[in-house]
């Protein structure tokens, strides 16, 4: 059995073959990244659909494929041509934060929360697809002749590949305007950011039979479509309450497994999410949290100059940056969980005459694995984490942070000997009933904490996180 998955993420579509037990990654196609003003990011929807195309020809002789997406990110299309009215919104972008402040100030927040059990976060697909209605002209005269589409880009990738517009409901449970007990579009949350219903996609389990591909004369059932993070979710194993990974990648993103009903309105800033559904089996939910700047952020520094090669900063000789007083706090696209102030930005404390560029790039990579405690142990009060957590994504390469994440956590992290869960975990899903479906052991470096948590390091960093929120 040959299943293959077709990843595609926030910087490049993967495809990618699981089969006898091994995972190769067949083609890469890097896309470009798109600021047009401050706060904004944009992908070219023709240049990830040409990317997805090209990633099912290589997975040609795959049995099966799955789909794994970015989640929030989202645009309108032609709903009978499939063509693109705009450039994709992708999930960083935070155009919309005044239209946030303005539903937050009316009170909607609670009742949004309550439905949907998200809070009010330009994050989310739904101010997104409301801006595209208003701002582009084309979208108004689709709308009146009942041909506009607003969705994520997975529903615009299914309309082309198998000539279906739907979305599944781990994707739709990110965009506000899901009934997360309902597990369909809620009209009260369509009429309040103003989306007409009709124009969004059927919601789909996880894993069924979304259609078939024709590629280059054969036809290949796509059997998953899947946001990325619970893709990689999957691949690490996880299923049971507790269960948790984190995936370092352009963004730092936390999921653990907390049964077969969300749990709502979190006291600790947590997101309640579908981790997936299995056909017509009982979905199962998760808690999300995400930090919006990871690699980003280590990228960010890279083209300021501030270190030359990636191996600079696996180790430093001086001691963490934190009990130096040197703190950076990594909310170049805002704070996610758990403050969701997407108005908040970066910040350095403890500059001085002596510090260096590396000095900088210790304690940037100290931010982020800080925020990534902030998640962890936001979530260990709702649900207990086991002691050893599974990391994944491209920053699980560099040494320095993984072994932080250890000791500010006093617990032990395993990075995973495969790099690429996420896909692994999209192909996995395509395979559930199939007769053979591939598993993945825990091997892999482990990182073991010098003690116990560092809460003097997380006291000092939620101060340096309070300060920065209230000059923003």
């Amino acid at each position: 059995m040959k299943l293959g998955a077709i990843d595609q993420g926030t910087t490049s579509s993967r495809a990618l073959l699981l089969c006898d037990e091994k995972a190769e990654v067949c083609a890469t196609f890097k896309h470009q990244q798109i600021y047009p003003h401050a706060g904004w990011v944009e992908h070219d929807p023709r240049e990830l659909l040409k990317n997805v195309l090209a990633c099912t020809t290589v997975l040609k002789n795959a049995d099966a494929l799955g789909l794994d997406n970015q989640g929030e990110s989202c645009l309108a299309w032609d709903k009978k041509t499939g063509e693109p009215l705009a450039p994709v919104i992708v999930w960083q972008d935070n155009r919309t934060s005044n239209v946030i402040e303005k539903l937050k100030n009316e009170g909607h927040e609670e009742r949004i929360k309550e439905l949907s059990g998200l809070p009010l976060d330009p994050y989310f697909s739904a101010t997104k697809l409301a801006w595209l209605l208003e701002k582009i002209p084309e979208a108004k005269i689709l709308l009146r002749e009942k041909r506009l589409a607003l969705g994520t880009t997975d529903a615009f990738f299914l309309q082309h590949l198998v000539g279906r517009c739907v979305t599944d409901v781990t994707t739709a449970s990110r965009t506000s305007l899901m009934n997360l007990s309902t597990l369909e579009w809620d009209p009260e949350l369509c009429e309040l950011f103003g989306i007409p219903q009709e124009t969004l996609p059927e919601i789909l389990p996880t894993q069924t039979e979304f259609g078939e591909l024709n590629v280059k004369g054969r036809k290949i059932p796509l059997l998953a479509s899947i946001v990325d993070q619970q893709a990689a979710l999957y691949g690490h194993g996880c299923r049971k309450a507790g269960d948790a990974k984190i995936t370092l990648g352009t963004g730092a993103f936390a999921l653990a497994i907390n049964g077969n009903s969300p749990e709502m309105n979190n006291p600790h800033g947590l997101l309640p999410t579908v981790a997936w559904q299995l056909g017509n089996e009982v979905p199962i939910f998760a808690l999300d949290g995400g930090v919006y700047n990871a690699a980003s952020a280590v990228n960010w520094a890279h083209s300021l100059g501030l270190f030359s090669t990636y191996e600079e900063i696996n180790s430093f000789e001086k001691p963490p940056a934190v009990e130096r007083g040197l703190i950076f706090v990594p909310a170049l696209s805002g704070l996610g969980c758990p403050h969701w102030q997407s108005e908040t930005r970066a910040g350095f404390e403890g500059l001085s005459l002596d510090t260096g560029p590396l000095d900088m790039a210790q304690a940037l990579l100290e931010g982020v694995a800080l925020r990534i405690a902030e998640v962890i142990l936001a979530m260990d009060k709702s649900v207990s984490i086991g002691e050893e957590i599974t990391i994944d994504g491209g920053l699980s390469n560099n040494s320095y942070i993984c072994q932080f994440l250890a000791d500010v956590l006093g617990r032990r992290i395993r990075v995973t000997n495969e790099a690429e869960l996420t896909a692994i975990g999209c192909a996995q899903m395509a395979g559930v009933g199939l007769e053979e479906v591939c598993l993945f052991g825990n091997g892999g470096r482990l990182y073991l904490p010098k003690g116990k948590l560092r809460q003097d390091w997380i006291e000092i960093f939620s101060a340096a996180v309070a300060r920065l929120s209230q000059s923003t």
